[in-house]
C-alpha cells in the first residue's frame, strides 16, 4: 500500500515489492487488494484536482483524465500522468476515482464502451466520489459489479479548501470489504471518514449534508442582513455567535464571505441547486416533508435561474439581501 503523509499517522508504509502481474489480475472483485497503487481519476475540477495531488503527495501513481487539458498538466506538475481518454487512465488502475458534477455525468463516463466499466481490468475498485442521486448510485453499483468491479458511493463534504487540506468528510456506501479496500485512497483526500450503509447510502447521507448546509447558508445570510441592518459591528458580532451555540462550520468559513461580498466559489451555487433538487426529489419518494428545505431549494433555484449559478453557495446573501431592500 502506498505510503501515508507524515502528517497523518496510522497509514501503512509501501510494501518493498510490487506483486506479480499475472498474481495481481487473477484477483476478484470481492478480495481485498493490499498492492493498490495505482489510481486513474476522473475529472479534475474544483475538488478532482486537489484530490489527485493529495494522492499523488500521500505516494499513489495518480493518472488523471479531464476534458479540458488545463487541469490535466496542474496534475502532471504535481507528479502525476496524463491519459488522453478515460479507457487509457483506467486500463492499468487498481481503483479509479470519479468526480463529476451529477448524475448523468458519471454514468457518462462509467458506462459504454469507451467508460470505466468496459476498460478497467478486473478485480479494480471503483470510487465515486460525485455528489449523485441515490438511486442512481445504487443502479451503477450494480452494473460495476456485474463488469468485475468493486464499487462505493463516497461523496465527500468539506469544499475546495478541504479538498486542498485533505480533510473531507466522506460519508461511504458500499460493502465493508470494498470500504475497506477503499481505505488508504480515502484516508489521503479525508479525515472523518465512516461507512453509512450499502450502496447508494453514501449519497443519501450527502443529501442529508447538503439540505443541512442549505439551510444554515440562508439563516447565516439573514443574520448577517440583520445585524447589518442595526449598524452592529459585524466582526465582533459573528466572533461571538461563532463561539455559541449558533455557531457552525457554515458560520466560519462563509461569514467573512458574506461581510466581503466575496462570492468567488468554492462549492458553485449551481452544484448546490443540483443536490437540493435531489433532496426535496428523494424526500417526495420517501413521502416525507422537509419544509425548510424546500423553501430554501427555491431560494437557491431562484439565485441561479438569474445567472448567479457560477457563485459560491454563499452567494445565497445576495438573493437574501436584495428581498430585505439591502442590497
Amino acid at each position: 500500500m502506498a505510503p501515508g503523509r507524515a502528517d497523518r499517522p496510522g497509514r501503512a508504509d509501501a510494501p518493498a515489492q510490487q506483486p506479480d502481474r499475472q498474481t495481481h489480475d487473477a484477483r476478484t472483485a470481492t478480495q481485498k487488494d493490499d498492492t493498490m497503487t495505482s489510481i486513474a481519476i476522473i475529472g479534475l475540477g474544483i475538488m478532482g484536482l486537489p484530490m489527485a495531488k493529495n494522492l499523488v503527495e500521500a505516494g499513489f501513481d495518480v493518472t488523471g483524465y479531464n476534458r479540458s487539458r488545463g487541469p490535466v498538466d496542474a496534475l502532471v506538475d504535481a507528479g502525476g500522468q496524463a491519459a488522453g481518454s478515460i479507457a487509457e487512465a483506467v486500463r492499468d488502475a487498481d481503483v479509479v476515482v470519479t468526480m463529476v458534477p451529477d448524475s448523468p455525468d458519471v454514468a457518462g463516463v462509467v458506462q459504454g464502451e469507451d467508460g470505466v466499466f468496459a476498460n478497467a481490468k478486473a478485480g479494480a475498485l471503483w470510487i465515486d466520489t460525485s455528489s449523485i442521486r441515490p438511486d442512481v448510485a445504487k443502479e451503477l453499483a450494480g452494473e460495476a459489479t456485474a463488469a468485475g468491479l468493486g464499487a462505493i458511493d463516497a461523496p465527500v463534504s468539506g469544499g475546495e479548501q478541504g479538498a486542498i487540506d485533505g480533510v473531507l468528510s466522506i460519508m461511504v456506501g458500499g460493502s465493508p470489504e470494498d470500504f475497506e479496500r477503499a481505505r488508504p485512497v480515502l484516508d489521503a483526500v479525508g479525515r472523518t471518514i465512516v461507512h453509512v450503509g450499502p450502496s447508494g447510502a453514501g449519497q443519501t447521507v450527502k443529501a442529508a449534508n447538503q439540505l443541512i448546509v442549505a439551510v444554515n447558508i440562508q439563516a447565516l445570510a439573514e443574520a448577517v442582513v440583520f445585524l447589518e441592518a442595526f449598524g452592529v459591528d459585524t466582526d465582533a458580532a459573528l466572533t461571538v455567535l461563532g463561539g455559541g451555540l449558533a455557531g457552525s462550520k457554515v458560520l466560519d468559513q462563509k461569514g467573512r464571505k458574506m461581510l466581503d461580498r466575496d462570492f468567488a466559489p468554492g462549492f458553485r451555487l449551481a452544484l448546490h441547486n443540483k443536490d437540493l433538487g435531489i433532496v426535496t426529489a428523494a424526500a417526495r419518494q420517501a413521502g416525507i416533508t422537509v419544509p425548510l428545505g424546500s423553501a430554501v431549494s427555491q431560494l437557491v433555484q431562484a439565485t441561479v435561474a438569474r445567472g448567479d449559478g457560477g457563485l459560491d453557495h454563499s452567494g445565497l446573501f445576495k438573493l437574501t439581501a436584495e428581498l430585505a431592500g439591502r442590497a
